[in-house]
């Protein structure tokens, strides 16, 4: 009885949450069963047409590229660097860029970013180059589980800068802090703008002058919002088109988003929880399915 009111209650929350939302369910376009190798898939880009992903902490630092119309490993790449807590992948045409910047409790004071040569098929692991940076405001270094907002797990590339977004336990916002990735040193993350999401952000995209943000609330309410670039690099001046895509008790844990001309990849890594779950998925959305 007590499984059944608590399905109710969080039916019942969601259902009046996401009345602020388009409801643009995903569960039908899920295409594939991810591979045991990655159930913790915490990132997705598309480098070069190609689909890539990767594992979150405590997993090998490796890159796995995917079969996007099944989902099926097709090469693996290592990576000579430390899986401390990757989150976010993204790249520039020539470089791959993990950011090992997770941080639930707030309490790091190593952030950084790798860059990470991809030529020929190849990771040139000899040429690797670590981005070290910091968040200004963050003043206070002690543990603050689930409840820090100098967290991250979204970053995109554009105009030569890499472009971060954070995940804000406590303000429920998301930052949009830029970084250079020429900046040998250990640089000062600069802040551009923020944004009262009311949801986790857990991963982002980039596509044709819009900027996809994607993630949950703890009441596994998975959102997506489009955002216009009103200027370059710019996006949180207009408010973005808001989708309520369904609950991580049937789809997931949304972790990561690539966009392209033909549609939308999203990835969720294993879920579980005494209400529900759901195996680490790969959806896809036609682009002609999805107006944004």
């Amino acid at each position: 009885m007590k499984k059944i009111f608590l399905s109710l209650l969080l039916m019942i929350s969601s259902c009046l949450f996401s009345q602020q939302a388009r409801i643009f369910k995903i569960k039908k376009y899920r295409i594939a069963t991810l591979n045991e190798k990655v159930q913790e898939t915490s990132g997705l880009n598309i480098f070069n047409g190609k689909l890539y992903t990767f594992n979150d902490s405590g997993n090998t630092p490796e890159i796995f590229e995917l079969n996007p119309k099944s989902g099926e490993i097709l090469q693996n790449f290592i990576v000579k660097a430390e899986n401390k807590d990757w989150e976010a992948l993204t790249n520039d045409g020539k470089n791959f860029y993990i950011g090992d910047f997770g941080n639930n409790s707030g309490t790091r004071k190593d952030l950084k970013i790798y860059r990470v040569p991809f030529s020929e098929n190849t990771i040139v692991n000899d040429s690797l180059k670590v981005i070290s940076f910091e968040y200004p405001e963050q003043k206070d270094f002690s543990a603050k589980n689930r409840s820090t907002d100098f967290d991250a797990e979204a970053m995109i590339f554009l105009n030569g800068k890499i472009h971060l977004f954070t995940k804000e336990w406590a303000s429920k916002s998301t930052a949009h802090y830029a970084i250079d990735p020429q900046n040998s040193e250990k640089q000062e993350a600069i802040k551009l703008e923020a944004f009262k999401t009311n949801f986790l952000v857990t991963d982002a995209s980039y596509f044709e002058g819009k900027l996809y943000l994607i993630g949950y609330t703890k009441k596994t309410e998975v959102f997506l919002e489009v955002y216009n670039e009103t200027e370059p690099g710019i996006f949180f001046k207009e408010n973005p088109k808001r989708f309520f895509l369904g609950s991580a008790l049937s789809i997931g844990q949304i972790e990561g988003i690539a966009v392209n001309s033909e549609g939308i990849y999203i990835s969720g890594e294993k879920f579980s929880s005494p209400l529900g779950g759901e195996k680490q998925s790969l959806y896809f959305i036609p682009k002609e399915k999805f107006k944004d």
